[in-house]
């Protein structure tokens, strides 16, 4: 079972606002873009069409707090933490450090909440993580939290 999962981007131009800097919101797809690939290591889909029932993973608190700015062609790691596993939502922390040769300084750290959902008549609705997909995942440990 994994807990955690790391991916390293390059900030691109249209990630700056016009100071320079990587406008806050990105942060919240860099770390959807760790999730997204974390799943894939997995060998399962945030999206998946085929999975009987059908989920979803809407977020129902996000948060992230900015230490120091990143800025245009910085490398930055994201890495992600299962902080919780409950039986219909997922806990991710998240820690983003900007990587300049052998340095690394973190720069953020976020926490998402996503919660485990189908479609029922049209309408989004809690579900237990299904087995196919909670099977693969536990909480990190808590030291590896703090």
């Amino acid at each position: 079972m994994a807990f955690e999962y790391k991916i390293v981007r390059r900030v691109e131009f249209g990630d700056t606002d016009m100071a320079g800097i990587v406008h806050h919101a990105v942060y919240f797809h860099y770390m959807e873009a760790a999730e997204t690939a974390f799943f894939r290591s997995l060998g399962l889909s945030l999206a998946s069409r085929q999975a009987k029932p059908l989920v979803g993973w809407p977020r129902v608190h996000c948060e992230c707090d900015f230490f120091a700015p990143l800025q245009f062609e910085d490398e930055v790691e994201i890495h992600l933490l299962v902080a919780k596993k409950k039986s219909k939502t997922l806990t991710y922390a998240f820690r983003l450090h900007q990587l300049k040769g052998p340095e690394r300084r973190e720069v953020a750290r976020g926490r998402v909440v996503t919660v485990c959902v189908t479609l029922v008549d049209g309408r989004m609705k809690a579900i237990k993580i299904p087995k196919a997909i909670g099977d693969k995942l536990q909480a990190a440990p808590t030291r590896l939290l703090v």
